[in-house]
């Protein structure tokens, strides 16, 4: 398909449809937080995180030894997930546990993983 075949070049505006459109979109503020959660989930770490939490609550020492990283460092990743209301920690004793903070965040992380598995199976 070349370029030209992608462009529309018509001169009508459909009013209805704009105006539907116009109706359905969300106010910034939700649109900015949609931006931030998509932000939190950019990172490759992150998602390793996010992965291991899937199925396992794992302290910061398990996830580093598991990723092969300072546990400063994966601290820093947790914080960022936690921030983001992504993962859930409990306190017990001195050790603190970590989990995914509800089932959408695994129904994201499913879906995103079904539609690259789909895509890389075209």
């Amino acid at each position: 398909m070349g370029k030209n075949e992608l462009d529309c070049d018509c001169e009508v505006i459909h009013i209805e449809k704009v105006e539907k459109a116009k109706k359905s979109i969300l106010d910034e503020e939700k649109l900015l937080l949609i931006a931030d959660f998509y932000k939190a989930m950019s990172d490759s770490t992150r998602i390793k995180i996010i992965n291991l939490l899937e199925n396992n609550e794992l302290c910061v020492c398990d996830i580093s030894v598991i990723l092969n990283m300072t546990k400063s460092a994966v601290s820093h990743q947790l914080k960022n997930l936690r921030e983001m209301n992504l993962i859930k920690s409990r306190k017990q004793g001195k050790e603190v546990w970590y989990s995914l903070a509800d089932e959408h965040v695994k129904e994201v992380f499913d879906i995103s993983l079904e539609h690259i598995m789909e895509k890389n199976n075209d």
